[in-house]
């Protein structure tokens, strides 16, 4: 396990968790005052209530909920979206309804999962030849 520190920006944030022992992804929830409508075909910019701290070998990267993709047509709008290690504001999800009728989120609701995932750095190597693919 990597410890990743996290910041309640309210004491009502609920903390996102694993729903089962084998889940790659921590849930997260809205955090709103009022019900949010996004219209179909259209984004919004989701508040989470909570900004995170861990090691610069890391990301963590947010993407969708199946079950929200499969019944309603809702997606994250740039998934994966990257999380660096140098970000301390808070975590914020554009979900984006690609279908055909409203999508309302209220507060504490199910909107994406974060993963954590090592990040390889490249060094680049300028040539004015490649190698040919096969």
């Amino acid at each position: 396990m990597v410890k990743v520190l996290i910041k309640k920006l309210d004491s009502a944030v609920k903390l996102p968790e694993y729903k089962t022992n084998g889940a790659s992804g921590m849930d997260l929830v809205a955090f709103i005052k009022k019900t949010i409508v996004i219209k179909p075909k259209t984004s919004s910019l989701i508040p989470t209530g909570i900004s995170v701290a861990f090691s610069e070998d890391y990301e963590i990267q947010i993407r969708p909920r199946s079950g929200l993709a499969a019944k309603f047509n809702i997606s994250v709008l740039n998934t994966p979206g990257t999380i660096d290690s140098d970000y301390r504001g808070e975590i914020k999800i554009i979900i984006y309804n690609h279908g055909d009728a409203d999508f309302n989120i209220n507060n504490g609701d199910r909107i994406a999962q974060m993963v954590l995932s090592p990040v390889i750095k490249m060094e680049l190597e300028e040539t004015s030849n490649l190698p040919k693919t096969i």
